[in-house]
C-alpha cells in the first residue's frame, strides 16, 4: 500500500480538521447573532431612557416598596420628593468630572446630602459637583434650608464598589462610590431606613455650587461592530477551509 503524497493528510485527519473549522465558523456565527440580540436590547434601553428623561416627574417610591424594587426600570426617571435636607450629615464622593455642563470640572467631589422624606425613610440626594478645594466647606457648611421642601431630580440606582475600592475616609467624610449602603455608614443611623437608590439634582443658577445637572446619560453601544467582526471571522474560517481542501486535492 502506498503512503499518502507529501503534503497531504489522511482522510481521518482531513475530515477532522474540516469539522473543527466548521465548528469554529458556527461558533463565530452564534457569537455574531448574540451580539445582534444585544444590539436590539441596547437600542430598546436607549429609547426607553430617552422617553423617561422627558417624562413628567413621578412620586419617589415610598419606603415600604424599597425592598425588591426594580431599580433599573426607574433609572433616569424624574422623581419628586417631599421632605427635609439634613445638611449636617452631608458626605462627599470623590470623582473627576469631564465634559462638564457647568464651569467647574476636573478632580472634585459629589456633594451628597441625606433627604428625610415626609412619609418616612431617607434618600441620598446628589446636589452636584464641587472642585477639590471646596470639599471641607461642603461637609461643614451649617447653612441651608432645613424645613420641608419638595424637590425634583433623576432616580439613579446605587453604584457598586469594586474589590479595589478603598474604605471610606470617615474623618473627612469622603466616600469613593455613590453606594447608599456605604453612605449610610457615614450618617446618623436614626435616619434609617435608607433608600437603595439616590437622586441627582438638576442644574441650578449659573456658577452656583454644588454644580447640579451633571448626570451622565451614556450607554456604550459597540454591538454592531462586534457582530460584524464575528461574522467576518466565520467567513474567513470557511474560505480558509475551502482553500485548504482545494490544496489537499491538488496534492499539497
Amino acid at each position: 500500500m502506498s503512503a499518502p503524497a507529501q503534503g497531504r493528510l489522511g482522510p481521518l485527519m482531513t475530515w477532522g480538521f474540516a469539522v473543527l473549522m466548521l465548528i469554529l465558523a458556527g461558533v463565530c456565527v452564534w457569537l455574531g447573532t448574540w451580539q445582534m440580540h444585544r444590539l436590539a436590547e441596547k437600542e430598546a434601553l436607549i429609547a426607553a431612557v430617552d422617553a423617561r428623561l422627558t417624562a413628567a416627574p413621578i412620586s419617589v417610591p415610598d419606603a415600604e416598596s424599597w425592598e425588591g424594587l426594580n431599580l433599573e426600570a426607574l433609572n433616569f426617571q424624574p422623581v419628586s420628593l417631599t421632605g427635609a435636607f439634613r445638611y449636617n450629615q452631608t458626605v462627599t464622593v470623590f470623582t473627576s468630572l469631564a465634559n462638564a455642563r457647568g464651569p467647574a470640572s476636573g478632580p472634585g467631589y459629589w456633594v451628597v446630602t441625606p433627604f428625610a422624606l415626609a412619609d418616612g425613610g431617607t434618600v441620598f440626594v446628589n446636589r452636584g459637583f464641587v472642585p477639590e478645594a471646596f470639599q471641607e466647606a461642603a461637609v461643614t457648611d451649617p447653612e441651608g434650608e432645613t424645613g420641608q421642601v419638595t424637590i425634583t431630580g433623576l432616580f439613579r440606582p446605587g453604584e457598586k464598589a469594586g474589590f479595589m475600592t478603598p474604605e471610606a475616609n470617615t474623618s473627612d467624610r469622603i466616600e469613593w462610590v455613590r453606594d447608599p449602603q456605604r453612605l449610610a455608614k457615614l450618617v446618623d443611623p436614626a435616619l434609617a431606613p435608607f433608600a437603595p437608590f439616590y437622586v441627582d439634582l438638576p442644574a441650578g443658577a449659573p456658577g452656583q455650587l454644588p454644580q447640579g445637572g451633571e448626570t451622565v446619560v451614556e450607554f456604550p453601544n459597540n454591538h454592531l461592530g462586534y457582530a460584524y467582526t464575528w461574522y467576518g471571522f466565520a467567513v474567513v474560517a470557511v474560505v480558509m477551509l475551502g482553500f485548504w481542501l482545494w490544496r489537499q486535492r491538488r496534492g499539497g
